[in-house]
This record gives C-alpha cells, sequence and structure tokens, in this order.
C-alpha cells in the first residue's frame, strides 16, 4: 500500500517537495499564540485572500477568494498582512537546500520543487530517507513544515504529496501506481485543467481509472493526437517527463517547443490580466503579479527556454501606461527568481495613481 513507511527505493527517485500553507506557515513562526486559530492572509477590504492556514480552510476559506466571502465563511479569523520580501527570502534558502542535495531540482512556484535523487542516494541514502532529512532541515532551520511525495515520475509524485499534506511523506511504489491513481478523478492527474476536466467528464470519463482503459485512439479521437496520448500515458502513470534543472525564468528569447520540432523562436512570453475594478492595493496587485509569474514561468520551462531580461507593464485607470525592464545577471526560468525581480520593478515605481 502506498505509504509514507513504503520501501523507497532507486526505483522511486522522484520527490516533489510542496510547504505546508507556506505563507501562512511563514507569517506564523512569530504568533505561536495563532497557530491553532484559523488564520488569513491577505483578504484586506478590497483584495482577496493569498493563503489560509489549515485551520481557516476547515472553514471553507481558499486561496484566491475574495475579501468579503472569507469573512462571511469565518468571520473569527485573523487576518495577517503578506510580507513578500520574506516568503522570497525563506523560499531562496529552501531552494538552496534543495540543490544542496541534488543539482537535479526544478522550482515550479515559491514554495514547490521536483527532485531528482537518483544520483544522491549513495551520498544521502533511500529517496525516503532524503526526504525526510529534508522535512527535518525545513522544519529546523525555517519554522515551517512540507510534505513530500516519492514516485518514479513527475506527474505521481506530484499527486502523492497532495496526499501526504499535511506535513508527511508518501512514496508510490511502481507497483502500485495504477491502484494509487485510478480511483482518482481525472481532474487531479498532474496538468489536467477545469477545461480537460469537464470535457473528460462529458465523454463519460469521471475517473483516471475510465481513462486509462479507453483505447488510446478513442482518446486521440476525442481529444486530438498529442492530448489523447499525453492524457493515457498520464493514466498508467507513464510520464516522460524528466526534472528540469534550472539555476534561472524570465520573460526572455525562445527556442525548441515542448512538443517536438522546431518552433518559430519566440522573443518574449508574457502573461497579463486586467483587474475588475480600479486599485492601488499592492498586496492585491502582488499576489496577480505572483500568479502570472508562475504562468509565464511554467511556459519558459516547458520550452526548454530560459531569458535574462523581466518586463512589467502597467495601465491605469486614465489608461496611461508604464514599461519597465530589469536584466539578470543570468539566465533564468525560476518562479521566484522572476518574481523578486518584477516586485523590484513594481515598488520602484511608488504607485497610487490607480483610484
Amino acid at each position: 500500500m502506498a505509504g509514507a513507511r513504503a520501501a523507497a527505493s532507486t526505483s522511486t527517485p522522484i520527490l516533489h517537495v510542496d510547504m505546508d500553507a507556506f505563507y501562512a506557515s511563514v507569517l506564523l513562526r512569530d504568533r505561536p499564540e495563532l497557530q491553532h486559530l484559523p488564520v488569513i492572509v491577505g483578504g484586506g477590504h478590497r483584495g482577496v485572500v493569498l493563503a489560509a492556514n489549515y485551520p481557516a480552510r476547515e472553514y471553507g476559506v481558499r486561496s484566491a477568494m475574495t475579501a468579503t466571502r472569507a469573512r462571511r465563511l469565518c468571520p473569527h479569523a485573523v487576518v495577517l498582512q503578506p510580507d513578500y520580501d520574506t516568503f522570497t527570502t525563506v523560499s531562496t534558502a529552501v531552494m538552496a537546500l534543495f540543490r544542496r542535495t541534488t543539482s537535479l531540482v526544478e522550482a515550479i512556484s515559491l514554495d514547490e520543487a521536483f527532485l531528482d535523487v537518483s544520483g544522491a542516494v549513495r551520498r544521502l541514502g533511500s529517496p525516503l530517507e532524503i526526504a525526510e532529512d529534508l522535512r527535518a532541515t525545513i522544519h529546523d532551520e525555517q519554522g515551517i513544515t512540507c510534505s513530500v511525495g516519492i514516485a518514479a515520475s513527475i506527474s505521481v509524485a506530484k499527486l502523492a504529496s497532495k496526499r501526504a499534506k499535511p506535513d508527511g511523506v508518501v512514496v508510490v511504489p511502481p507497483e502500485e501506481i495504477t491502484s494509487f491513481l485510478h480511483p482518482l478523478d481525472v481532474g487531479d492527474l498532474y496538468g489536467v485543467g477545469e477545461k480537460t476536466q469537464a470535457m473528460l467528464h462529458r465523454l463519460g470519463l469521471i475517473t483516471v481509472g475510465d481513462l486509462a482503459h479507453t483505447p488510446v485512439r478513442t482518446l486521440q479521437r476525442a481529444v486530438g493526437v498529442h492530448l489523447g496520448a499525453h492524457l493515457h500515458d498520464l493514466a498508467w502513470g507513464a510520464d516522460r517527463r524528466e526534472v528540469a534543472p534550472r539555476s534561472t525564468g524570465a520573460f526572455g528569447h525562445g527556442g525548441r517547443g515542448a512538443a517536438g520540432g522546431e518552433a518559430d523562436p519566440e522573443k518574449s512570453m508574457g502573461a497579463q490580466e486586467t483587474f475588475g475594478r480600479d486599485t492601488d492595493d499592492r498586496e492585491v496587485v502582488l499576489r496577480e503579479v505572483l500568479k502570472l509569474t508562475a504562468k509565464v514561468a511554467t511556459r519558459l520551462r516547458a520550452a526548454e527556454v530560459a531569458g535574462r531580461t523581466v518586463t512589467i507593464t502597467v495601465r491605469f485607470a486614465d489608461f496611461t501606461t508604464i514599461t519597465r525592464s530589469r536584466t539578470l545577471a543570468e539566465p533564468t526560468d525560476v518562479t521566484q527568481e522572476i518574481y523578486a525581480a518584477a516586485v523590484r520593478l513594481y515598488d520602484a515605481l511608488g504607485l497610487q495613481r490607480a483610484r
């Protein structure tokens, strides 16, 4: 049975390490009296919820929820303001720990990363031992907890870490992949978004097992050749993606597309969002910057490119626009490095014009 104490070996070298309620946990390090109370990060008068700790989640509070709805669900929650500089500092320290463990580290957001520890087992022990050491070090040095999924592939490790939350480890040995995957909803598969989930549900494919037992050619006729084959592979745990180590993610130059074949190189990658109403609330803006940064960094890694120049564009209520750029020392595709540069650019503007 998949579990924390299943025998992890070199057949399960992929770790997905995910901090538990990262933003709330970082802020609560210095507020131990709040540890067992519902806490919301962000959610000011006009804002949205950046994060919620586990007691707040028991009331249904979730990240990206409006402050009004969060207060309605949990009126007695303690609201803390985000500290983006501290979030970035803690994230940088955690990622440095990962890179001391193995050179094969793929940071996918400020608070989570994939590690391939196949080259570290002789030096540091089994993947399970490595995971437990990482968890202990993060707790001792940063005062927060994390959950780890261990498996033979990226997609299964990601799902295993979700099962491990909070503050646990789940190992999925190769022989237990199907029993672990097949009862899950198709929407749980790594990389399957709401639109794809809805499309599969309309086809009567509700569980991963349904997907796995559908002939691949049938899937390809329904959703396309590439996606059909990819989904079928995921349903059997046959994710061919490898951990893609980058010391560096930015909005930079293009290259070979993830689907293979030579594509016309993109000179930049970006993402944008228009708020439903004008705001100069730094909390609201930076939460959106973080979301957009993660989206761009994901595209960069999928395209196997990196870049050096981070650019932000801000459009005001009067439709005037300001653009600012920062060139980094080295190319990067790491979310937190792009985000840190974008925050510095934004703060340098000293914006008070949205109203």
